[in-house]
């Protein structure tokens, strides 16, 4: 019987290794990374800072290259690519989503969400058509003419989330997407994202917050440029027993002064 076709993963990292700097001045920000992830995973990295999950995530978004090792993206090697070629390979198939969410402020919503058509040569009209129509499924069509300032933090990073969107990527790079956001607005954006997951998206989050990972499929903890850990689990939602879910409020204390007696003694 002929055997079925295999999928090779989305991604395959094998002795991954990044340094920077030079002679006595070089750091070692990743040391011999081995790292593969399948379609349709939804991976959050955690670790301390300078553990080096941003530089992880760069890499993987062909926003930087490695030192040493190789880099498989859908079966093929980043290496041997051109600038030009990684380009494209990343305005196809990636999506990012920002701590800070890198809007350009002198375009208005409907602007910022379009633009990464542009690089696929789509006229002016389509482009809009496009993100308006993904600026509905983040239920932000009556603001899409507004500037980025008149928004609220949680509004801006579903803006930025609309403009990951827009290009129909397969994989989703986040890099601590809830870091700016209250907990309200952070509840919001990770149901997006889960979401996003549903529907077949690779999703690779790098993150600080555990309470975040009940959403991922899989948890990998980074200790100074090397995998600790690395554990597969189904996503389940926070026990609101257990601890205070995002979003929620606080019961406020109050705390009532003490009564005094005629002889000032407090009672």
């Amino acid at each position: 019987m002929p055997q079925a076709d295999i999928m090779p993963p989305v991604i395959k990292l094998s002795n991954l290794t990044k340094r920077f700097g030079q002679g006595d001045a070089t750091f070692l920000a990743l040391g011999g990374i081995d790292l593969t992830i399948d379609k349709g995973e939804f991976v959050a990295i955690m670790g301390p800072s300078g553990c080096g999950k941003t530089t992880l995530l760069n890499i993987l978004g062909l926003l930087d290259t490695s030192t040493e090792g190789n880099y498989e993206l859908d079966g093929t090697s980043i290496a041997d690519m051109n600038h030009g070629r990684r380009a494209r390979i990343r305005g196809r198939q990636i999506g990012f989503v920002f701590q800070n969410f890198n809007l350009l402020h002198r375009m208005n919503v409907i602007e910022n969400v379009a633009l990464p058509l542009t690089y696929k040569g789509m006229n002016r009209t389509r482009r809009l058509t496009a993100a308006s129509n993904m600026l509905k499924t983040f239920h932000l069509h009556e603001r899409e003419y507004y500037m980025p300032h008149q928004l609220s933090g949680g509004q801006l990073q579903r803006v930025a989330i609309a403009r990951a969107l827009v290009n129909q990527p397969s994989i989703i790079l986040a890099d601590e997407p809830t870091g700016n956001l209250d907990s309200k607005s952070s509840e919001i954006i990770m149901s997006e994202l889960s979401d996003i997951h549903k529907r077949g998206n690779t999703i690779i989050m790098v993150t600080h917050n555990p309470d975040l990972t009940v959403h991922a499929s899989r948890v990998i903890q980074m200790i100074d440029g090397q995998i600790a850990s690395d554990s597969k689990h189904p996503p389940v939602e926070p026990d609101p027993t257990a601890k205070r879910p995002l979003g929620s409020k606080r019961t406020k204390r109050t705390t009532k002064k003490p009564k005094k007696t005629t002889k000032g003694k407090v009672k």
